[in-house]
């Protein structure tokens, strides 16, 4: 499924090749092309922008940019890596580059997490949303007949062998904690979760492993659609992504000792979060947790 583009996105280049630099992946009627900067997305400072903000957000950048296959349109750019400390000059910054792209029209998906990177986990990501958007265009629900299965919830053969939900991303990261277990590495098996989506605000999600008694693996993801949607629930896919990171974190359970959080701790911030279950698009959903 080819992202359209608006009357907006005519602010924004075409990127057949840009710069020389290939595409790195070819997915559903779209091209894939590494690192840009936001000035060779947008060709000059959008309407109501400053020349400060243009000076300053022209120079910032995204991990990928996602253009249509036929024509090289910009549709999309994606940035993944860690979020600015709140009140810091990085995080005007990326105000100021959020605002620039809004002004250009430029669609964003940005995902916030402190152990997942751009090389290890971006082509993955985007594989995965186009994959999600056009199984979501091809299966548009009929006003009158049943609601069709989501992309996530779809059930397959797991490559253990185990029938499962074969477009979970944290899929693989279950099994590792599982082997880890195994090995007794971990006091539990199970990697848990939960997943949220604020009003007006991003979705977020949690996961978490008990590496020992009382003492948890924690990792945390916020999924930020700016213009976009990434074919399924953000909030579901910021769980699966900080589940993915948990996995990443387990390849070093062994090496320097890994930051863990009591589970007193988790719980108490787990209560925090149902208590504004009214700032929380559909409420709270995980009471059950609190009652493990």
């Amino acid at each position: 499924m080819t992202i359209t583009g608006s009357d907006e996105d005519r602010l924004l280049r075409t990127l057949p090749v840009a710069g020389g630099r290939t595409p790195v992946l070819h997915r559903a009627g779209h091209q894939v092309h590494p690192a840009h900067r936001l000035g060779e997305l947008v060709p000059g400072r959008p309407p109501g922008i400053t020349g400060h903000q243009w000076s300053t957000a022209s120079r910032e950048g995204y991990d990928l940019v996602v253009c249509a296959a036929d024509t090289g349109r910009v549709r999309a750019a994606v940035e993944i890596g860690p979020a600015a400390p709140a009140g810091s000059p990085a995080q005007r910054v990326e105000r100021m580059k959020a605002t620039v792209a809004a002004a250009a029209g430029l669609p964003v998906l940005r995902v916030e997490s402190p152990t997942l990177r751009p090389a290890d986990h971006g082509r993955r990501l985007v594989e995965y949303v186009l994959d999600a958007r056009g199984y979501a265009a091809a299966t548009a629900a009929d006003p009158e007949g049943p609601a069709p299965i989501g992309f996530r919830e779809i059930l397959g053969r797991l490559p253990d062998g185990r029938t499962g939900y074969v477009n979970d991303l944290g899929a693989l990261a279950r099994a590792a904690a599982v082997e880890a277990y195994v090995s007794r590495r971990l006091v539990d098996p199970l990697v848990r979760g939960l997943h949220v989506r604020w009003a007006d605000g991003p979705a977020e999600g949690w996961s978490w492993v008990e590496v020992r008694p009382d003492r948890c693996l924690v990792e945390r993801v916020t999924v930020r659609e700016h213009r976009f949607s990434c074919g399924i629930d953000p909030a579901w896919l910021a769980e699966d992504l900080a589940a993915v990171a948990i996995g990443e974190r387990l390849r070093d359970l062994d090496g320097a000792a890994p930051r863990l959080v009591s589970r007193d701790a988790l719980r108490a911030e787990i209560v925090a979060l149902q208590a504004r279950r009214d700032d929380l698009v559909g409420g709270f959903a995980f009471d059950h947790l609190l009652a493990e």
